[in-house]
């Protein structure tokens, strides 16, 4: 399948794998690379700048296909810019960043050939970023995991209006683990998809417990719960005790501070590295009401394949 959003990355099939802090490293990006998608390395979630070049030479060293860095740009004020210049030399294809203004990161890369994604959840933000010069752009709704925008707008919607507002080209994500999704998004104006839960349940996601990954397969629609809303940062996460704890604090005492040790991310990789579901939690979005198994990457992209054509074939008759 030929959409603008694989012309421009330079891929076989117009999948984007998700950033996945903390998770996506340089096995799971080239397996989807390797597969046909658009393989990612989270950045931030790294020490620092070694760290990430290894990572990236890594990559190339298990596929020749494009791969991305993503930069989760919001993270307490952290600085990012040092870690932009890394993949500024070693000239990796394609940067995404989420989570604050993009326009500084935008400056750092001015004079590269490097392809910008950015990750918006309103028309505004998409509008906004069209004119700083993105190249192409991630819609997340309501149903997605992590971190969401503020207006609680469902993938559905924002799909049709941002497509409809934009002439750079528009990435869904939210809600999105199988072929089924990715033809809905294609019919509403997207030209192609991001997602990030499905790929956690891989077996090439090396750094996520099994805990976290038979959760996810556990979980159904409605298993999740939206945490942090009342500090500004609404982000939707697997639904246990340790999220109900937050949920709990932030009726009484709606405060950073008052939450700061629960959101952490130390409680996060608690569980999702060493399974300890008493000790932290983990992302995930609506879409775990479709996850049953942990395919290979490759596998699971030969299934879309199948069940896109099971869609188009529907379609025509």
């Amino acid at each position: 399948m030929k959409t603008r959003i694989t012309e421009l990355l330079g891929i076989e099939k117009p999948i984007v794998q998700g950033g996945l802090a903390y998770l996506a490293y340089s096995d799971l990006c080239a397996a989807v690379s390797n597969a046909g998608g658009l393989g990612q390395i989270t950045a931030m979630s790294l020490p620092g700048t070694e760290e990430l070049r290894s990572e990236i030479r890594r990559v190339r060293e298990l596929t020749d296909q494009p791969f991305g860095v993503n930069y989760a740009i919001g993270q307490h004020g952290r600085p990012f810019e040092h870690m932009v210049q890394v993949a500024v030399e070693e000239a990796v294809p394609v940067i995404s960043m989420t989570g604050g203004n993009p326009a500084p990161l935008f400056t750092l890369l001015e004079g590269t050939s490097i392809k910008k994604l950015v990750l918006v959840a309103a028309v505004r933000q998409a509008v906004k970023a069209q004119e700083l010069g993105a190249d192409a752009v991630m819609v997340v709704g309501q149903e997605g995991g992590g971190h969401l925008g503020r207006d609680d707008v469902a993938t559905q919607i924002l799909i049709r209006k941002v497509s409809q507002s934009l002439k750079i080209p528009v990435i869904a994500s939210g809600g999105i683990a199988d072929g089924y999704g990715i033809m809905a998004a294609l019919a509403l104006g997207a030209e192609g998809v991001e997602m990030g839960t499905r790929f956690i349940a891989t077996t090439e996601c090396v750094h996520a417990s099994t805990a976290y990954k038979q959760a996810i397969i556990a979980a159904g629609e409605q298993d999740t719960v939206v945490i942090k809303r009342s500090i500004g940062a609404p982000a939707r996460a697997l639904k246990s005790d340790w999220t109900t704890k937050i949920l709990e604090i932030e009726e009484v005492t709606p405060t950073y501070e008052a939450l700061k040790d629960l959101i952490s991310g130390e409680a996060n990789k608690k569980f999702i590295y060493e399974g300890l579901q008493e000790e932290g939690f983990g992302w995930a979005g609506q879409a775990v009401g479709l996850i049953n198994d942990i395919p290979s990457v490759k596998q699971l992209l030969t299934r879309f394949d199948q069940e896109m054509n099971e869609v188009k074939e529907r379609w025509c008759n």
